[in-house]
């Protein structure tokens, strides 16, 4: 996944990665002057579930979803299986990794990331004469 100024790609998984099975969640990037905003569905996963972590220039997600079931009750037997979530990406050099704010809100997770000042785009004065 690339945005239109490659801020964002997609890093593909590594061979030793693919051991335990995992879901790829499905993200939007938007991006505008002042940064990135990426939405990832994570639907059934709990905040403290969640890990979002910055490594170098990879940010990386993963999550568990939580099993939910009636109250006082114990699973003797079950086919629905618990997602686990992982998705790496790799940042632009123009982007604030140290800013990064999270937010996570009815399954969607909301990263906003900003970037650098010197990237943001400004104007320029002209003076006449």
């Amino acid at each position: 996944m690339q945005t239109r100024e490659r801020n964002v790609q997609q890093r593909p998984q590594d061979e030793g990665e693919r051991s335990a099975p995992f879901v790829v969640p499905p993200v939007d990037v938007f991006e505008n002057e002042s940064g990135i905003t990426l939405l990832a569905d994570l639907p059934g996963v709990p905040r403290e579930r969640l890990g979002v972590r910055v490594d170098g220039d990879s940010l990386f997600i993963e999550a568990t979803a939580a099993s939910s079931g009636p109250d006082n009750m114990e699973l003797v037997y079950g086919e629905a299986q618990i997602p686990s979530y992982r998705r790496q990406f790799t940042l632009s050099r123009e982007l604030d990794a140290s800013r990064i704010e999270a937010a996570l809100k009815d399954g969607v997770l909301r990263l906003t990331i900003p970037k650098l000042e010197e990237a943001r785009p400004r104007r320029i004065e002209v003076r006449v004469g």
